[in-house]
């Protein structure tokens, strides 16, 4: 049986601003965690102390933990894990506002999937949006080309991922309850987080120094100073997401999809006032844009 539930836009809006609010403060904090521990068993840990908060998302009434196709479900979760992997390996080596440049190409890869890979056509305005968008990322990025750093490539893989999980996520989990789809993606990050730990246990990196980075420290005991950013991240993550679910069950999707453009703010002013990681007048130009580009795809999207 299908759920009404009621068109109320302007909190729609308020809970989707709030929720970005959330994840912009809280995708800070990977930056000094990924001092303390790394990347695979960051998502082991975290993956943990969300299971419960899941749990009680579907206790509340939100929706079943049960999927109705589980290989989709597997899919989409696998998908938009190896998003993530690369979304959080960027934010711990570059500023923020360089990594959600990357992540937010995923509006860009999903229109050019459509165009090319579903061969459905696009109109002039979302041609117009991907060449904007395009342009705001190189103003955020800054790439130099006589000192070009692949590492910039790392977000926007992860931009890619995200958008092949958003078109499974339309494709084939549209009936799937959302609560069924954050649980796939919990489970799916605590298999890879643990996967990753094991292998850096069994293989650990030949080179001592490697040892350090993020992506390839391995198993950290204990935590310590690693414990509040973890309690931070798992809390917020389900609670913004939480949100997120809720804005979406109040307003139009078109509508209100627009404000997820939002944390291209609140991430960046957060890092620069508490961080004081600096944000250069073409890098706001470059969110901007970025903005604009998604706000004009999410509206001739409708």
């Amino acid at each position: 049986m299908t759920v009404e539930h009621p068109n109320h836009p302007l909190m729609a809006a308020l809970l989707m601003i709030a929720a970005m609010t959330i994840i912009g403060v809280i995708d800070n904090f990977i930056a000094p965690l990924s001092r303390h521990m790394g990347l695979w068993q960051f998502h082991f840990i975290r993956a943990l102390m969300a299971a419960p908060l899941v749990v009680g998302l579907s206790l509340i009434g939100l929706g079943s933990l049960r999927p109705l196709r589980w290989w989709a479900v597997a899919l989409r979760s696998v998908l938009l894990g190896i998003a993530m992997l690369f979304y959080f390996t960027a934010l711990a080596i570059m500023p923020i506002a360089q990594a959600l440049a990357g992540l937010f190409t995923s509006p860009i890869f999903i229109l050019l999937i459509t165009a090319f890979g579903l061969r459905q056509t696009i109109g002039i305005w979302r041609i117009f949006s991907v060449a904007l968008g395009f342009a705001g990322i190189l103003c955020v990025l800054q790439p130099d080309p006589s000192d070009f750093d692949m590492r910039l490539f790392i977000p926007v893989t992860a931009g890619f991922f995200y958008a092949l999980a958003a078109i499974a996520t339309r494709s084939l989990c549209a009936r799937e309850s959302t609560v069924a789809l954050l649980a796939g993606m919990w489970v799916t990050l605590c298999l890879m987080g643990a996967a990753g730990s094991l292998a850096l246990l069994v293989f650990p990196a030949s080179d001592p120094a490697a040892a350090s980075d993020f992506v390839t420290r391995p198993w950290v005991w204990p935590l310590d100073a690693a414990w509040p950013y973890l309690l931070v991240q798992a809390v917020g993550s389900v609670s913004g997401v939480f949100l997120i679910i809720k804005a979406y069950q109040l307003g139009e999707p078109s509508y209100v999809s627009v404000f997820e453009y939002s944390v291209m703010v609140f991430g960046p002013l957060f890092a620069w006032v508490v961080f004081a990681v600096p944000v250069g007048p073409w890098q706001i130009f470059g969110i901007a844009m970025i903005a604009l580009a998604g706000a004009i795809i999410a509206v001739r999207s409708k």
